[in-house]
This record gives C-alpha cells, structure tokens and sequence, in this order.
C-alpha cells in the first residue's frame, strides 16, 4: 500500500528537508498490538515518512496487555477496544490525544468518534481505527441463513462442534444477544446475569474448544473440526479468500455485535510526539481504510474510505449504511469495574466445568 514519494532535486529546501526525515529512525516508534496489525497496508504513509516500519510487539487479548503494561512495559502506541480504554486511563497508562494534530479527525465517522471509551473527562483517550462485529461465524455448506441461529449453539446436536473465544467479554455479549437482554446492557440485573452465565453453561457442553488466536478458529473451521464460532469479521475473510463456504450471521434481529478499537498514546512513550502523530495520521488515512476493508473485512473509521473501497465488498459486510447498522447491534461498551471483575471470575469457572 506504500505510494511512491518523489522528490524534485531542483527544489533543495525541499530536498533537505526530506533528507532530514529520512534520518528519523521508523522502527524507533514501538507499537503494542494485536498480531497481523503488523500489516504495512495500514501505515503506507508512514513508511513513506520514515522509510521503514515501527517496531511491534503484540498481546493476546487485553487483560494479558493491561498486565504487561502494568508491569513497566514500554511502548509508544497500544490498540485496544473502546470498552477498556477509560481502564487503562485510570490507571494512569495514557496520555490524551491532541485532535488538532490529527490530520483526519473531521473526516471519521460521527458514529465512531462519539463511542463510549473514545472520549471521556474531557479529553480524546483513542484514535479509532478499526471496527466492526463479532458474531456467529458457521459453515454455509452445512447451514442455511435462514436457519442459523444463537441458540442452535446449544442443540447436543452439535456437541464437540462449537468454539467459542477464551476472552470474557466477548462471550458475555453472546449470551447478552442470546438471552434478550441487550436492552439492559450493561447495567444488567442479577436475573439477567444468571440467564447469561447458565447459556454459557449450556454451551460450554457442546464446545470443543476455547480460542485464544483467531487463527486457531480459522482453521478448525476450514478443517471442519468445529461448524460454528463466536467471532470477528478477519475470519470469514480468511475462510472465504480460501475457497471455505463460510459465512458470518449479521442479522441485527438475531444477534451481532459491533466493536470499535484504535490506537492511544502511551505514558511513557519515548519518541517525539511528531513521530507519534504521523503513524495515528497514517493509519487514518483514507487509503489505510480502503485496504483493510477490502483484505481484513473490517471497518475503517474514516468516512471516506468507503467511497474508495470495492462497493461491492462493502456491501457484502453489511458497511453501506453505518448508521443504521450501529442503531441494530449491540456495541461493546465499558463494564462496571465489579461486574467486568465477577464477569471474568464466572466465565473462568465455566470454561473449567462447573
């Protein structure tokens, strides 16, 4: 996804100040992240900038990269979900985002930019870039669309046949959808918390296993291992672009979810803020956006992205009409602090049997 950069040698203020940024060390910039975020498709700009990509380092899931950051360590960028930002700023990892340095602030989409998490106290706490659902991934091949549904996860038809993700809070929203209590979510009453835990109860009997990499979904699905998974959009990609007959329910009346992520400025990040600001305006760009929703089948925040991508694809993962589809899925949203904790502790007990 990198342009060309061309440089006029006959302009030298223009040739030195170029030469000047080419000096800048790319890989400097350390990046916190989920694996495949890696991908140089989303940071084209950046790498014209400096000449070479940031540096990664990645975590499985967001508990493990709250722990490690905890734990001292250092990264100048980190991509977590919205639902967990106001967490990692109250415990004092962050620094807030300067939105005037954002060469694409305007252009996100109002429905991204004003999700709970993003903003809060008053300052901007994340850059979102990525979005999109965790849902019902099942094997066309042996299912219809018409005959897909949640609660077919705990049929003893399909014993040994599910996977769900090791993660608590995406499992929650599963049985939130499941049990009909996306009206109250989150603050959700005890009755309603218990209906949740005994469907994740009733489905644990039919799983074969619990996913910690989207890969390892990805390919008991291919495989035909499992038939049904709780997961992200990355994996239809992925099984499709493969010739695998593979589909992800996105019924707003049955059930699926919708999530947002982005990158947030770390405390103790150690490069200049110029260099951090130049990776969040590339991963903005509306290039950026066109590319991961045609190869990863994701969302991007920028508005316009969607004008450049493929219409067809964007048809095709339910993005036409944002609005409409944020108004019928249920976001992920921050929990209580004792009902994320009690949530974590019941859904650990679950997947060990009882």
């Amino acid at each position: 996804m990198t342009r060309t950069f061309t440089r006029l040698a006959t302009h030298a203020a223009i040739a030195g100040l170029a030469a000047g940024t080419a000096m800048a060390d790319g890989s400097d910039l350390t990046v916190f992240d989920w694996s495949g975020y890696e991908d140089p498709g989303f940071y084209g700009n950046y790498v014209e900038t400096y000449g070479e990509g940031p540096s990664y380092s990645y975590f499985g899931d967001e508990d493990e990269a709250f722990a490690k950051l905890q734990s001292g360590f250092g990264a100048d960028l980190s991509h977590p979900c919205n639902y967990v930002t106001q967490k990692w700023a109250d415990a004092g990892l962050l620094q807030p985002i300067d939105t005037s340095r954002l060469d694409h602030w305007d252009d996100l989409l109002p429905g991204i930019s004003s999700v709970d998490g993003i903003n809060f106290g008053g300052e901007t706490w994340m850059v979102p870039f990525d979005w999109g659902n965790t849902g019902l991934i099942y094997r066309s091949d042996e299912f219809s669309s018409e005959e897909v549904s949640l609660q077919m996860l705990t049929d003893p038809a399909y014993k040994n046949k599910i996977s769900l993700p090791g993660g608590a809070l995406e499992a929650v929203t599963l049985g939130v959808l499941a049990t009909g209590a996306q009206d109250s979510y989150p603050d959700l009453s005890e009755e309603e918390f218990q209906a949740v835990l005994d469907f994740l109860r009733d489905v644990h009997e039919n799983v074969r296993f619990y996913w910690s990499d989207a890969t390892q979904l990805d390919q008991a699905l291919a495989s035909g291992e499992v038939l049904m998974g709780w997961g992200w959009n990355q994996t239809e990609v992925n099984l499709v672009s493969n010739g695998v007959p593979a589909e992800m329910m996105r019924d707003v009346d049955k059930g699926v979810v919708s999530w947002v992520c982005g990158y947030v400025h770390m405390q103790d990040s150690d490069v200049p803020d110029e260099q951090v600001y130049d990776m969040l305006n590339a991963l903005t760009a509306p290039e950026s956006g066109k590319y991961i929703i045609e190869s990863w089948g994701y969302a991007h925040s920028n508005a316009k992205a969607f004008d450049m991508a493929d219409p067809e694809l964007v048809e095709a993962y339910g993005y036409s009409d944002p609005d409409s589809f944020f108004a019928g899925s249920l976001f992920g949203v921050p929990l209580d602090p004792a009902l994320e904790r009690r949530l974590r502790e019941e859904y650990e007990r679950i997947k060990s049997g009882f």
